[in-house]
């Protein structure tokens, strides 16, 4: 079953309406950040891929990313509850719970602007090269495994 198209202004008016449904005091049904750094963490992807923020992995990592972690990033099965995560992404400070909803709405609206032709064939900052459908799961699958995470 194919995931929602990120991409199309629906789905993605949709998911930004779930992220204003949040407050800071929105409490987790499991794990340990709370809901502004769920939005920090969410914006880290994002990061990746319109920023230089974040340090490269190096050949041999990127090798086992590849190899290992793709597949269970980019397809449309859900992730996990309580499921590992990449350094970069664990968030453990403080952060601006508006700020960071900001943010994050602003890298939904710019992906979707861009659209999904922007996004086929680009290399991701871990896995390589990526379709447009890749793209669309990693973006999508994971906010929606946030979002569901909060309630909303």
């Amino acid at each position: 079953m194919a995931l929602p198209n990120i991409f199309t202004r629906p789905v993605a008016d949709a998911v930004i309406g779930r992220i204003n449904q949040l407050t800071p005091a929105t409490s987790p049904k499991w794990g340990k950040m709370n809901a502004a750094q769920m939005l920090a963490h969410c914006n880290v992807t994002y990061e990746m891929a319109f920023e230089d923020k974040h340090p490269k992995p190096g050949v041999v990592m990127r090798f086992i990313l590849k190899t290992f972690v793709k597949k269970g990033v980019v397809n449309e099965a859900p992730y996990p509850h309580n499921s590992q995560t990449a350094p970069q992404f664990i968030i453990t400070d403080s952060k601006d719970f508006e700020k960071e909803k900001q943010r994050l709405i602003g890298y939904i609206a710019k992906a979707q602007g861009l659209g999904e032709a922007h996004f086929d064939g680009l290399a991701s900052h871990s896995f390589g090269a990526l379709t447009k459908t890749e793209w669309n799961n990693m973006f999508y699958k994971h906010l929606d495994h946030h979002l569901t995470q909060f309630g909303v």
